[in-house]
């Protein structure tokens, strides 16, 4: 009983404002606050990321032919399949039926057995290795305003070069602070922040691609692709591989997409909707309102990773860097190129936490069902603040917080390759999380017929997308392979 009461405490804190009032919903968890527009922020802070600033480097392997074509591919292929997962967001009746809370919850209700295992394996340990490539990209942002500082005072380009490691500190201080935010509710102001940043920061990429492009009086790249004479066939197979699974990253948030879900404001309820009989409209189930964030935030993406993608490769070409805004793509002025890595860094911040609640929510129920007396799920410490209601931090979301926030820090520094963890991560979350499971739990829930029409296209689609994550993933570890034949971690003086 003792255990139960701890695990309805912590899901009360992932589930609602958790403000003590006495409005609920229907299945007794505090009432949800989201709207389309929360939800579209969570999406468009958690997608527009540290993915789009590698898309020029993609469309620079892939040529000026497969690249915006690919990238058209994974957004359609994406919303699709994000729009077949919102439907299952409850099981049976869409406006009353039992509610799923979590991605897991929602394979569990459709098909059970080991899939459900299996599902949280790669959805968590995804949401691990998003977080060890945030905290890769933050510190390669954090390095870029200290040389830019730097030579502002005189240095030289080699006096002003430093490590990424005491930034990967700084910033992983700054998430175990942030961390100790309960859930998704108490964070949608800090979604809505690191939206408004990552757009900001993309603007400013492209804004400084065009002028490039402008004072180059020409549109750099090839039709195919790469034409160095320096990269062998194999090399440049590996890194159109590569180039799919930074793609595939960019656009996947499928692993996230039901606990944004289970943020939106319930329907009416069924007093309200017997009310309103008479108005001959329905209230909108959380799925509709989530299509339509899945639909607003398809469209801002897209349009902003061609222009980023695009724009990018026809300033720089086959020289185009790995990261558009902190691998010295450009140079001047100065001043606006700081304003975009301020901007990365604070979109970041807030990205981080989008992504790690529902790996800090799984953790955290998982050791209260194991130790069911633990005492530090019930430990509280007042934290009083100046003109705001007393802070309540809770022991076990301290202690398990910041020992996930530490791993993923020390994780960075060991392996800090930009685009061949973006890479591998898009290629493990792509098919399974984005692909597989949606169209699995969708089949199942709609009870579409084995081997009909609708039935054969999602299976030719599935089974494409699995080709696509096999090819993105080999050529991800080949990267990480040829990285660490030279690479020397922990290294102060990098």
């Amino acid at each position: 009983m003792q255990m139960q009461q701890q695990i309805q405490v912590l899901e009360t804190s992932y589930g609602g404002a958790g403000d003590g009032s006495d409005h609920f919903d229907d299945d007794g968890r505090p009432k949800r606050t989201g709207t389309l527009w929360t939800a579209s922020a969570h999406i468009i802070t958690a997608v527009i990321g540290s993915g789009v600033l590698s898309l020029a480097w993609a469309v620079a392997q892939l040529g000026w032919i497969a690249g915006p074509i690919v990238m058209l591919m994974f957004s359609l292929v994406i919303y699709y399949t994000s729009c077949l997962l919102a439907d299952c967001y409850r099981s049976g009746d869409p406006l009353t039926g039992k509610r799923n809370y979590t991605y897991m919850d929602v394979v569990r209700s459709n098909l059970g057995g080991s899939k459900v295992q299996i599902c949280g394996i790669i959805q968590y340990v995804n949401l691990f290795a998003i977080a060890i490539g945030f905290t890769i990209l933050t510190s390669k942002s954090m390095l870029s305003l200290h040389r830019s500082e730097c030579l502002s005072k005189g240095g030289s380009t080699r006096s002003c070069e430093s490590s990424t490691i005491p930034y990967m500190v700084l910033f992983g201080v700054i998430e175990i602070f942030l961390s100790q935010i309960p859930g998704f509710d108490q964070i949608w102001w800090l979604s809505i922040v690191a939206a408004v940043m990552s757009l900001t920061y993309s603007s400013i990429g492209v804004g400084l691609a065009i002028s490039k492009v402008a004072a180059n009086g020409t549109w750099k790249g090839s039709l195919t692709g790469p034409t160095l004479s320096s990269m062998s066939e194999i090399d440049r197979v590996w890194r159109v591989f590569q180039a799919l699974g930074d793609v595939a990253f960019s656009f996947c948030y499928a692993l996230i997409l039901i606990e944004i879900q289970d943020t939106i404001r319930s329907p009416p309820s069924e007093a309200v909707k017997k009310a309103n009989l008479d108005t001959d409209e329905s209230p909108p189930s959380e799925a509709v309102t989530m299509k339509k964030a899945n639909l607003i935030s398809t469209v801002v993406t897209t349009g902003f990773y061609m222009l980023c993608g695009c724009m990018g490769y026809a300033a720089f070409g086959d020289q185009t860097p790995g990261n558009l805004l902190t691998d010295s793509g450009f140079g001047k002025p100065i001043w606006l190129v700081d304003i975009a890595n301020i901007g990365i860094i604070i979109h970041i911040v807030g990205g981080y936490q989008v992504f790690v609640q529902p790996l800090f929510a799984f953790v955290e129920k998982w050791i209260l069902t194991k130790w069911p007396r633990n005492k530090l799920a019930s430990m509280e410490i007042p934290i009083r603040i100046p003109g705001l209601k007393a802070f309540k931090l809770n022991m076990l979301r301290v202690v398990c917080r910041s020992s996930l926030v530490v791993m993923s820090t020390f994780i960075a520094m060991l392996v800090p390759f930009f685009n061949e963890i973006l890479g591998i991560t898009g290629a493990f979350v792509f098919w399974p999380l984005s692909v597989y499971f949606p169209t699995e739990v969708y089949i199942a829930q709609k009870k579409i017929p084995r081997w009909g029409l609708k039935w054969i296209g999602l299976q030719i689609m599935s089974l494409a997308c699995l080709m696509i994550s096999i090819a993105a993933g080999a050529g991800s570890v080949a990267g990480v392979v040829k990285n660490l034949k030279t690479y020397k971690p922990f290294n102060l003086k990098a």
